[in-house]
């Protein structure tokens, strides 16, 4: 297998496409039984506490994605220069993985503020273009 010549950018697409995943396992981890897939969307409703939290993670994350992927596309078509793009990307992941710990260790304020800090690097992301 030949991994293809991408970007850290777009591989950076590729992390803040899994993390939504990554949330949902720890929502799940140790309590969603093999009958449970049957109705995960129902058994994901009796989620309280951490999990409901990861669960509430894994929803943002993947409201925020496409945004993420557009934002570094359309830098790529405008030329950016790479370095830019892709150090904006990683901020991007980076703060999105301290997010989603946030989200689930229970602090909404500063959680909240990590998470407008994301949304300004995915504007920056989209005007990094020349």
């Amino acid at each position: 297998m030949n991994l293809p010549s991408l970007s850290w950018a777009y591989w950076c697409v590729l992390v803040a496409a899994l993390l939504p995943y990554l949330s949902s396992y720890i929502a799940k981890a140790g309590a969603f039984k093999p009958g449970d897939n049957r109705s995960p969307r129902q058994w994901s409703t009796h989620l309280s506490g951490w999990r409901a939290r990861a669960n509430s993670a894994q929803a943002n994350g993947f409201e925020g994605l496409p945004f993420f992927i557009g934002a570094v596309i359309i830098a790529h078509q405008l030329g950016a220069a790479q370095l830019v793009l892709d150090l904006l990307a990683a901020a991007y992941v980076l703060l999105r993985i301290v997010y989603v710990a946030l989200y689930i260790a229970d602090r909404s304020s500063l959680r909240s503020a990590v998470w407008a800090l994301a949304f300004v690097v995915n504007i920056a992301i989209l005007f990094a273009g020349r």
